[in-house]
């Protein structure tokens, strides 16, 4: 598979890039070691995760943003998605053949970036970062100088080889990139912006400003949270059991829309006039987007994880691509 440089650091990554959310909340530590087995066999040797993804916090998300407690996760161990990863490559004896990136959740604070950037690092059992994110913007009064400095010294010591950002603006990536233009702080070099074809904001400013600075793009979500698999109905109380809305119902306020359905049905017309499934075609799109770097994508079984492959390994007829983006007005 095609590897790519991050931004001007010598870090590469597989243009799929195996997103592991899911890993002791919607599958199993079984079953998440024989997807990265098959993502390793297949050629997708990079693999993504944050200190926020688990089984635990869903469940404590849950009770406190929605108000309710039950039972959704295959586990509640916390932090299940890197202390997965971390037991796999620790059985697998993989560490070098990955591109391993993970990020900070819970601020940009220069004490909190040192201490939960050791914590994943213990989780993962490794003793280095190829990629280090800020999984959201600073929040609280934190100056973006702080964290940039905190990240920078955490390159300078080894532990974190190269640095990005992840749902932040194109107004905040500009005001991350020119604080370290003038602090001399290490820069960001990848971001990772939501993108589909009912999520598509990243393409007014997000991708423009990243052409020209020269920081790499890894998008995520490209099936809208699983929307464009086409089985989830629009009815709320219907959301399908191991879904991302079941698990997470507050995503269905990202997601749900009429204008998002419309586009499933029309991704769905499509699809079976070209003879594809939905899910290869609506990544199909997103990978021919020339200012898509990599693309990140969960697999709960090796079957969504050839479909992804499928759909790297295709090349999209423009004119398709052209109907297909004319589909949202943005």
């Amino acid at each position: 598979m095609e590897r790519r440089q991050v931004g001007r650091s010598g870090v590469t990554f597989t243009r799929l890039v195996l997103g592991t959310l899911t890993f002791g909340r919607e599958i199993d530590e079984d079953q998440a070691y024989r997807v990265m087995d098959h993502a390793m066999e297949r050629g997708v040797t990079t693999l993504d995760t944050a200190e926020q993804y688990g089984g635990g916090q869903a469940r404590e998300r849950r009770k406190r943003v929605l108000g309710f407690e039950d039972s959704r996760e295959v586990s509640v161990e916390m932090y299940s998605s890197e202390e997965i990863v971390g037991r796999w490559l620790r059985s697998r004896g993989c560490r070098g053949e990955v591109t391993l990136g993970t990020k900070v959740s819970t601020g940009g604070s220069a004490e909190n970036v040192a201490a939960e950037l050791g914590r994943s690092l213990d989780r993962l059992r490794t003793d280095y970062l190829d990629m280090y994110y800020m999984h959201v913007p600073n929040r609280g009064g934190v100056p973006i100088s702080e964290t940039l400095d905190a990240l920078s010294q955490e390159a300078g010591a080894g532990r974190v080889r190269a640095i990005g950002c992840s749902n932040y603006s194109a107004e905040e990536l500009r005001e991350a990139l020119e604080a370290s233009a003038r602090g001399g702080y290490h820069r960001f070099e990848m971001i990772q912006p939501p993108y589909s074809l009912i999520a598509r904001d990243a393409e007014d400013a997000i991708f423009p400003l990243c052409r020209r600075e020269e920081v790499s793009v890894s998008t995520y979500s490209p099936l809208g949270a699983g929307l464009l698999a086409g089985n989830v109905p629009p009815d709320r109380s219907r959301a399908p059991r191991g879904s991302r809305f079941y698990v997470a119902p507050d995503y269905m306020d990202l997601y749900y829309s009429e204008s998002s359905f419309r586009t499933v049905e029309l991704l769905r017309a499509k699809a079976d006039e070209e003879g594809l499934p939905m899910t290869r075609l609506a990544m199909a799109w997103v990978l021919s987007n020339p200012d898509v770097d990599a693309m990140l994508v969960g697999a709960d079984n090796l079957g969504q994880l050839d479909e992804a492959i499928a759909a790297y390994e295709m090349r999209l007829d423009p004119a398709v691509r052209c109907e297909m983006s004319a589909w949202s007005s943005r």
